[in-house]
């Protein structure tokens, strides 16, 4: 059985952000704008997410 995944794209700088922001787009794996990951939907995901939601986009 294969685990449901999403993917995240960063498309504001966290520059300025709050430094737990700032963490929370580097603990995503994320390095620079229009970066691309893919994370399993796991309610830890889907918080960080919902932190950081003013910087990135959930792509289909």
């Amino acid at each position: 059985m294969t685990a449901k995944t999403f993917k995240v794209k960063l498309v504001k700088s966290p520059i300025g952000a709050k430094s737990n922001q700032v963490a929370t787009v580097q603990g995503m794996g994320l390095k620079r704008m229009g970066n691309i990951r893919t994370l399993v939907d796991t309610p830890s995901a889907r918080g960080m997410v919902n932190t950081v939601r003013h910087l990135v986009v959930v792509v289909a």
